[in-house]
């Protein structure tokens, strides 16, 4: 039997979701602490928001809008081009964190998000760490 994930609507549905998108790349964008990987994206980040919602639409139990229009999200392979290491990993993490504190995601409902999106984060990383100790990504 197949659970359907409550997360979608527990952020409010697409304008949950695209609240939460707008804030977080309105935070990469000005907020210098974030540059590293606002450095990553194109010079207009209007793509990057698209795909994210698209994405976070159906990763969030809501309808599947990024595989209908784009196929498979096939992750690790759409990041390869991008060196994401434990710094990026944990920029990116920080920058998703205070975008849902900012926009008023529920405390438990963060709790669950911050774990989901860490397996993400964790598993695109695709450079050594500063050490030189390797990643973990598969």
């Amino acid at each position: 039997m197949n659970i359907p994930n409550p997360h979608y609507q527990r952020l409010g549905g697409e304008e949950g979701v695209r609240r939460l998108v707008a804030r977080f790349y309105d935070l990469m964008d000005s907020d210098p602490a974030y540059a590293p990987i606002r450095g990553l994206h194109a010079a207009s980040l209007k793509g990057s928001r698209d795909k994210l919602f698209l994405f976070l639409s159906g990763w969030t139990g809501g309808p599947p809008l990024y595989a209908e229009k784009h196929g498979h999200p096939q992750m690790r392979h759409r990041h390869l081009p991008f060196p994401i290491g434990n710094l990026e990993r944990d920029l990116w993490m920080a920058c998703m964190i205070k975008a849902m504190r900012d926009v008023g995601v529920e405390e438990s409902l963060q709790t669950e998000l911050t774990a989901a999106f860490r397996k993400v984060a964790d598993f695109l990383r695709n450079k050594p760490d500063e050490a030189g100790s390797g990643c973990t990504g598969h």
